[in-house]
């Protein structure tokens, strides 16, 4: 799908992801039947939608944990290539779930967490080798977070935010060109939050490529554009973002009365 007024590119030159008609399954459950969805580089975008949507498939599919059925009308590209190593193309990506900040052990120092994005990882391991130049950059993110204080902490002793700032570092850690979030402020308060996504707007600013994965409306800064609709496997809508964001388009996504506010770029759902 592409923005309302575009054009598609003639190759997969600049292409982040391209899924095309693609059926995928977790177990015996099909999650998604002939889906297509492209994400550009500098495409900042925000996926939306309700529990149950698939919108935590289309990330372990970035990841590499889930795989399209077999056919003939079937293609998935990852930054252009067909076929992939995991491991470069999680090099490529940085990722923070949800789920990741609950699979850490209690005992991890949180730059041992910064650390283990070098290896998509959980810690770090006794074969892994960092050099002094991955030292330095891990502190160096760190520091940059605001999260210097953080280096011999454990991981049990941080808050929720602390944890996710860390996940955020280790996100970054390698240099990917893209940032995958999802649901980046579950379980953060109203400062944390805010200090959280002006944290991720400034590396937005910096010419990384946003994917937001969420059902969280306030979670979706200002600077993303591009809005998809997700629905029990079905892309409902997907374009600019005032067109997208409508009260009506929301409510049929969550099947209650939604009144939309919006505020300096922001939006957030009121009951209707």
């Amino acid at each position: 799908m592409y923005l309302h007024g575009m054009t598609a590119p003639s190759s997969y030159e600049g292409r982040i992801l391209d899924i095309k008609h693609a059926t995928i399954y977790r177990g015996d459950t099909c999650v998604f039947e002939d889906l297509s969805f492209v994400l550009e580089e500098d495409q900042h975008t925000a996926v939306l939608g309700p529990n149950g949507a698939g919108k935590s498939t289309i990330l372990k599919l970035l990841a590499g944990e889930v795989h399209a059925m077999p056919s003939d009308t079937t293609s998935i590209r990852l930054f252009g290539e067909e076929q992939w190593n995991v491991w470069d193309i999680r090099r490529r990506l940085g990722m923070v779930s949800h789920d990741l900040q609950h699979q850490y052990m209690e005992q991890v120092t949180g730059l041992k967490v910064v650390l283990s994005g070098y290896y998509s990882s959980i810690g770090t391991y006794g074969h892994q080798q960092f050099s002094y130049a991955h030292i330095a950059r891990a502190h160096s993110v760190m520091e940059d977070l605001g999260i210097g204080f953080l280096t011999d902490r454990r991981y049990a002793a941080m808050s929720t935010g602390e944890q996710r700032r860390c996940l955020l570092a280790r996100a970054l850690v390698h240099g990917p060109s893209v940032l995958v979030l999802d649901e980046p402020t579950s379980g953060l308060d109203l400062t944390a939050t805010f200090h959280y996504l002006d944290l991720v707007r400034g590396y937005m600013r910096k010419g990384k490529t946003v994917l937001l994965v969420t059902h969280h409306i306030h979670e979706i800064p200002p600077e993303i554009r591009r809005v998809v609709l997700l629905k029990k496997g079905k892309i409902l809508q997907d374009g600019e973002k005032k067109a997208v964001l409508s009260d009506k388009n929301l409510s049929d996504l969550f099947d209650c009365r939604v009144v939309l506010a919006c505020a300096n770029g922001w939006y957030q759902a009121l009951p209707g």
